[in-house]
């Protein structure tokens, strides 16, 4: 499974790229807006940071002024993936720039019908959310599960990308299910390195250790 994380703070993204275990980023006009930077120069910036997609949104909400802001974005470097809704004027401009080779992340999806249009429409990513599903009392991983499920039955190349993940819990079903991507907020990420027992082993071992005297090298 791919870890993406979804930020436009660059010290995050720099840090956990030096990892090696990132694979690409997410951002989103919220993101960017509290990153309180120029959108155009940010994204650029982690597109220099990540070898991997990097999904930039576009803001309009027609197809005609969608296709023009995926232009200016897609011209930022070659691994941006432009982000568009699931709206029909959006999935248009899906099917557009996947037909013309263009990486597509089709986000704010909330069912698995929702994710069969966006398959159907070339789309490279689909990114449903599931912590604002929980949010008002549903299972957001039972549409994970339905997505999954519809996209192995015809051979759809879609990647689940699971997006609005609130903890590692949500990581973790969502390896299990098969998703092939999960975006993240870096405390999450961070998160999922923790463990009491291992911090309690680490102690003891370096307590042991200090009583032998020695040193490595």
């Amino acid at each position: 499974m791919k870890f993406f994380v979804d930020t436009a703070d660059i010290n995050d993204i720099r840090e956990l790229a030096e990892t090696g275990l990132l694979d690409g980023v997410t951002t989103n006009p919220s993101l960017i807006h509290k990153s309180g930077r120029n959108f155009l120069e940010v994204v650029k910036e982690i597109c220099g940071v990540v070898p991997g997609p990097v999904s930039a949104e576009v803001v309009a909400g027609d197809h005609a002024t969608m296709m023009r802001e995926a232009e200016i974005l897609r011209r930022i470097a070659d691994n941006i993936a432009v982000k568009v809704p699931l709206t029909i004027d959006g999935l248009k401009t899906c099917k557009a720039l996947t037909g013309d080779g263009t990486m597509v992340n089709v986000t704010l999806c909330f069912t698995a019908n929702q994710a069969l249009l966006a398959a159907k429409a070339g789309a490279t990513f689909i990114s449903p959310f599931v912590g604002r599903h929980d949010d008002i009392g549903f299972d957001g991983m039972q549409i994970i599960s339905e997505i999954r499920l519809i996209y192995d039955n015809y051979d759809y190349e879609t990647q689940v990308l699971v997006a609005s993940i609130r903890h590692p819990i949500h990581v973790l079903e969502s390896a299990k299910i098969g998703a092939d991507v999960i975006t993240a907020p870096p405390a999450v990420i961070r998160q999922l390195f923790k463990h009491p027992l291992t911090d309690r082993g680490l102690e003891s071992f370096a307590a042991d250790w200090a009583k032998t005297g020695q040193t490595i090298g």
